[in-house]
Parts: structure tokens; C-alpha cells; sequence
């Protein structure tokens, strides 16, 4: 369960953080134009957003890693947890069914991951 909970939170932990990159790094009018949601958004709100994904999976792997306050990566999880359930709210807020399954699973992840390492299989 431990290569479980490593395998899952480095796979979704390299997804937060290319699409955190991929957010602070874009010009908010060339990633508005590839994505219809951006335009709901200010530049801001979306750089926030990258912000948050870039060090909330960095804190998936990292702590752990280095085994430098390893209680940070369930937190880190947890937090993802909630920001994919806001992801899931707005998807399902917008009618849009097709790209909510992408959403719930990196949230069922993230939910994986929280439980793992919080219960039963704790970083040391």
C-alpha cells in the first residue's frame, strides 16, 4: 500500500505541477484562448490558481522525499482535495459533464493519498 500511496501522489503530483506552470507561465490570452473557463476568471485568479496547484504538488512528493516534516504531504493532499472539489463544483456549476470525470479522479486521489498517510501508512 506505501508503493500505492507513492505511485498515486507522484503521478498526480506531476500533473498539479505542470498544469500550475503551464498557468503561471502562459500569457493569460494565449491559455484563455486554448480553454473557454480562463474568461470566468481574472489573470489573477488563474495565477493563484497555478500558484496553488505548482506547490500543492510539490508538497505531494517533496516532504516525504526528503523527510523534512513529512506530515506536510497528507496536508498537501488534503488541501488538493478541496481545491479539486471546487474544481468539481464549478465543473458541474458550468454544466460541464464531459470534463468532470478528470476532476474526480485526481479528487478521489487526493482523497487516497490524505487517507493513506494520515491512517494506516503514515511517513516517517
Amino acid at each position: 500500500m506505501d508503493i500505492a500511496l507513492w505511485v498515486v501522489a507522484g503521478l498526480f503530483a506531476a500533473g498539479f505541477v505542470v498544469g500550475g506552470v503551464v498557468k503561471l507561465t502562459w500569457p493569460y490570452e494565449k491559455y484563455a484562448a486554448k480553454l473557454h473557463w480562463p474568461r470566468d476568471f481574472t489573470p489573477g485568479n488563474v495565477r493563484f490558481m497555478g500558484a496553488a496547484e505548482l506547490l500543492g504538488g510539490l508538497g505531494l512528493v517533496l516532504p516525504g522525499l526528503f523527510d523534512i516534516a513529512p506530515v506536510l504531504v497528507p496536508v498537501a493532499a488534503s488541501g488538493m482535495a478541496l481545491y479539486m472539489a471546487g474544481a468539481v463544483t464549478e465543473r458541474i456549476r458550468r454544466a460541464e459533464y464531459r470534463e468532470l470525470l478528470g476532476d474526480l479522479v485526481f479528487l478521489a486521489a487526493m482523497i487516497f493519498v490524505a487517507w493513506g498517510r494520515f491512517g494506516p501508512f503514515p511517513l516517517h
